[in-house]
């Protein structure tokens, strides 16, 4: 049975549930197209200040299902190649999601799997989570922007290593390659994700968006980059969350000093 994606609302947070747990919560076609439509709909509902993806069972993601790729390799390499552009839309739209994303992951994040949870804006993890880039070990490389978020994180030699080699990660090591925000223990995960998506939910959504445009096109020069900087500046300046915001904290200053 193939993985269904599941959402509920808690609070001003959505949160995905990958959901197929005999398989780890291997992804799917019907999980691609899913994705990218929720993520349509969160993005016009000013109900939704943030998404927690996570995973059904005790486990984040499992990766691509090997016996559709076995088969499609055998039978159908075009149905492989329109699988993989439906997964890289999914992809893409997580990155441009003008709101916090935050992947709550428990257990095993392995392949694709791992290429979702790097495509979210922040990862909380089980303190007995796993992390597989173990592409290598059955032949194939990476897919999902594996190999540019992890480049782009850890520097190339680190990246070659991980991505060649295969070798499990744990939480605490990519805690200290700086891809993991925070631990939290195992079963408790998803509660701190929660946690801090309400935290995010309470800082003004256009500067949110507008910090996370800027992180993403910052490997452009430094002076395109800048006038970047200054136009999402005034035009936040100009918003009245500014205001309220800036008068809140020095009234604040004033009655401390």
């Amino acid at each position: 049975m193939s993985t269904e994606l599941q959402t509920e609302r808690q609070g001003d947070t959505l949160v995905m549930t990958l959901s197929g747990p005999a398989t780890r919560n291997a992804l799917s076609p019907q999980v691609y197209a899913a994705g990218v439509e929720i993520l349509s709909m969160a993005e016009s509902s000013p109900e939704v200040r943030a998404v927690v993806i996570t995973g059904a069972g005790g486990h984040f993601c499992g990766g691509g299902d090997l016996q559709r790729l076995a088969h499609n390799r055998a039978h159908d390499l075009a149905a492989q190649a329109g699988n993989m552009d439906a997964f890289h839309q999914w992809i893409e739209a997580l990155r441009a999601f003008p709101k916090p994303v935050i992947a709550a992951v428990e257990g095993v994040a392995a392949g694709g799997g791992v290429s979702v949870a790097l495509a979210c804006d922040l990862i909380v993890a089980g303190e007995n989570s796993r992390f597989l880039t173990a592409y290598s070990k059955v032949a194939l490389s990476p897919d999902g922007g594996a190999s540019w978020h992890l480049a782009r994180a850890l520097g190339r030699s680190r990246a070659l290593a991980l991505l060649w080699l295969g070798d499990t990660q744990t939480a605490q090591q990519w805690a200290q390659f700086g891809l993991v925000h925070q631990i939290a223990p195992a079963g408790t995960v998803l509660e701190e994700a929660l946690k801090l998506a309400a935290r995010l939910g309470e800082l003004a959504p256009d500067v949110l968006a507008s910090i996370k445009e800027l992180v993403n096109d910052a490997s452009q020069p430094l002076r395109p980059h800048l006038d970047q900087e200054k136009h999402h500046f005034l035009i936040n300046l100009s918003k009245p969350a500014a205001g309220q915001a800036m008068e809140a904290f020095l009234s604040g200053r004033q009655r401390k000093g």
